[in-house]
């Protein structure tokens, strides 16, 4: 049954939501032109006429949608680049996502971990999602990484993450202050509501793991899209052998995961650097170059990310050197030995003239922006 939500817009006009197992998702490439996100109502349009078009959208049309995001294979969590004065710089980003999509990218997770969504404020995170898709949303997949340890702070940012058009939400589960195994399932069946979501297992950072019983249960959700699952190949097999699709977490398991256990593909960090040997691999096995990218992945996730991915996108002098504190680079002797790996594959690093070790002081540490 509809129930009637003040527009985002402010125009007076209202929008429907559906109550659980119901959500219609919004869309971009339903709700608004030429992959534009809808950022104004029309003027002159009531509100009987606004919630008959937005209901009018057809199931059909949104399980066709849901089918374009369960195709996809490599998604990068993209790097997001700062200016000297800690601001974003929309500049390097734009090349980045520019770059990733010439390389066989299929979406990206913007506002992830490696993104470090955590040191922005939701303005800023909106703001670049609504950049992304304004920006991209005709070439891949916008997900925007919207979930929070707070249920209503994960509906109000996943809401706006929508609103402003991209394709699907990340939620991770409440970190910190857990919950219990029935909050669990509260929670994601509430975000599950406003859009397509891909459900994040983490537990090395979330400190509580999402059991294979709430992911059964998620999984019969409308909007349900698929789990980024980090706790290993079996567990994916697992999924995979009861139809329930996964994005591998972790890229040196990533191929296997691919063509050996059922996963759909990888949501990958190392992908920021070398995103067409990624998309081979996920496209075809390749296990002689899976073997030989494994030292560069480990170096890649030699301290908690994003660390060394930031650190190593400044020696290629693909974003400046610049970092949002609490996040430093590798030290001296890491740098060097990264330097000695990415140049194995500097053929490979679009956008990389020279890999440089780079000095302790050419490095900037921001404290606020």
């Amino acid at each position: 049954m509809l129930r009637n939500k003040p527009c985002c817009c402010t125009q007076g006009i209202t929008r429907p939501s559906l109550q659980p197992l119901r959500a219609a998702p919004r869309f971009r490439h339903i709700y608004a032109a030429n992959a534009r996100p809808v950022t104004r109502c029309t003027a002159h349009v009531n509100s009987a006429s606004a919630v008959e078009t937005l209901a009018s959208v057809s199931e059909t049309q949104v399980q066709e949608s849901i089918q374009v995001l369960r195709k996809t294979r490599l998604i990068t969590a993209v790097k997001t680049p700062y200016r000297e004065d800690g601001k974003f710089d929309l500049r390097a980003y734009d090349a980045h996502i520019q770059r990733q999509i010439d390389h066989g990218v299929e979406g990206v997770i913007v506002g992830g971990t490696t993104g470090e969504g955590q040191l922005m404020s939701w303005d800023e995170h909106i703001m670049l999602i609504a950049h992304t898709v304004n920006t991209f949303g005709r070439h891949l997949q916008v997900i925007g990484n919207t979930g929070s340890n707070s249920t209503r702070e994960a509906l109000h940012a996943t809401e706006q993450g929508f609103a402003v058009g991209m394709d699907a939400a990340l939620q991770i589960n409440p970190y910190y202050g857990k919950t219990s195994l029935d909050g669990l399932i509260a929670h994601f069946s509430a975000v599950l509501n406003e859009g397509p979501t891909i459900v994040y297992n983490v537990p090395s950072r979330t400190g509580q793991d999402v059991p294979d019983h709430v992911v059964q249960r998620l999984s019969c959700h409308a909007n349900w899209l698929g789990v980024k699952e980090c706790t290993g190949n079996n567990r994916i097999q697992n999924y995979a052998d009861q139809g329930i699709m996964c994005w591998s977490g972790n890229d040196d398991e990533a191929h296997d995961s691919r063509h050996d256990h059922g996963g759909q593909g990888v949501i990958s960090v190392t992908s920021n650097v070398i995103p067409g040997l990624f998309s081979n691999m996920m496209e075809r096995p390749d296990p002689e170059m899976n073997q030989r990218l494994q030292p560069l992945m480990a170096w890649l996730f030699c301290e908690p990310n994003p660390v060394a991915v930031n650190t190593a996108m400044a020696m290629c002098g693909l974003v400046k050197p610049v970092f949002r504190l609490p996040y430093v680079p590798l030290s001296r002797d890491k740098r060097e030995e990264g330097a000695k790996l990415l140049q194995e594959v500097i053929d490979f690093i679009p956008g990389c003239e020279e890999v440089r070790v780079l000095k302790d002081e050419d490095f900037v540490i921001v404290r606020t922006s």
